[in-house]
């Protein structure tokens, strides 16, 4: 399968060391896409908003992520998931994208339970993630780089349902 004409973007990788991986830009109406397979019978293309859908899920599977997104993605989440028809964009809440034809770099932001090894939940959250977008679309995944925005407390939940207005007993 040969590139034909397409041009390439850099991505500087954060542990590198100063080396640049070169992710090749994807041909199209706007919506990135992976060239995943193509035949004498067709072509199969995954648009970018799948790799980050798997992402999510997978970096989300991990015992310690407490939610994706910052701040005010996840007030804007929150929000989305109260009007009907809101919640699909949520889904994809602190994960971010570049897709090229055959790699893939992924960047999350990350709120982590309190009392978690945010190292060994990082290293968690990658291990899967590479996995998960490398064995569903077949592409390179070359860095997932991750953002912890936030520390999740348990008293936190006692206090938002206390706030609420919701008794404690009957």
């Amino acid at each position: 399968m040969a590139q034909s004409g397409a041009a390439e973007n850099t991505k500087s990788g954060g542990d590198s060391g100063g080396e640049s991986q070169r992710i090749p830009e994807t041909r199209g109406s706007g919506q990135p896409s992976r060239l995943a397979d193509e035949t004498s019978q067709g072509k199969t293309t995954i648009a970018a908003s799948v790799v980050q859908k798997i992402a999510g899920i997978a970096a989300r599977e991990i015992s310690g992520v407490y939610a994706m997104g910052g701040g005010v993605s996840r007030a804007f989440g929150a929000i989305r998931e109260r009007i009907p028809g809101g919640s699909g964009t949520s889904s994809v809440s602190g994960v971010q994208v570049e897709v090229g034809e055959k790699q893939a770099a992924v960047d999350l932001d990350i709120v982590v339970e309190y009392g978690a090894s945010i190292v060994d939940l990082a290293r968690a959250v990658r291990r899967n993630v590479i996995g998960a977008v490398e064995r569903m679309t077949g592409l390179e995944v070359i860095e997932v780089n991750i953002s912890v925005n936030d520390i999740h407390l348990p008293s936190e939940d006692e206090e938002t349902g206390a706030q609420s207005g919701t008794s404690r007993v009957e």
